[in-house]
């Protein structure tokens, strides 16, 4: 077999006793890293402290990964105005934080037959968060609902709550009375 070193010098083709004296000398396991290599290749290594290091290469991509969330706000063609304000209050907070938005416009009954108002409501909406997100999917009817997602541009910004005064204390009673 093909012999490699723990600093990754070639020791050349070794037999395999030779191979395991030479890693007990270095206290080091002998590790078979291609088995199916003409001659076989074994490595001198610590394979305790390998199989920890990939563990945490691991730990670590899994770290950087991300979960994408879609949060769902929910329209109809004759929303009024503050309650227009109210969901995109929502809308451009959830962009903010890094999740997709699926907007949802419900129609009943004769609304269906005006789907413009929806289709003009979700332009209306795109056009507002323009600057922080982007159209996914285009407005697009399906049976009763007319649907489009938002993707954020920005990278989700931290929740960072702002720090209070520290309490000055002047020696004065508290409101209870009680010193």
């Amino acid at each position: 077999m093909l012999l490699v070193a723990a600093d990754g010098e070639q020791l050349g083709v070794r037999p395999l006793p030779e191979a395991l004296t030479i890693a007990r000398e270095q206290e080091l396991d002998l590790v078979e890293v291609a088995p199916n290599a003409n001659p076989p290749v074994c490595r001198i290594m610590d394979f305790g402290k390998y199989r920890y290091e990939q563990d945490q290469r691991r730990k670590e991509s899994r770290r950087k990964t991300s979960n994408v969330v879609i949060k769902e706000m929910k329209f109809r063609p004759k929303i009024d105005g503050h309650d227009y304000t109210t969901k995109m209050k929502h809308v451009e907070r959830f962009l903010a934080e890094g999740s997709k938005v699926k907007l949802t416009i419900m129609f009943r009954g004769r609304e269906m037959a005006h789907p413009e108002l929806g289709r003009r409501i979700l332009e209306r909406v795109a056009e507002q968060v323009s600057e922080v997100a982007m159209v996914e999917s285009a407005p697009r009817q399906d049976g009763r609902n007319m649907t489009m997602v938002l993707n954020p541009i920005r990278k989700p910004t931290a929740k960072s709550k702002p720090k209070a005064p520290p309490a000055a204390d002047d020696g004065a009673r508290s409101s209870t009375g009680v010193a």
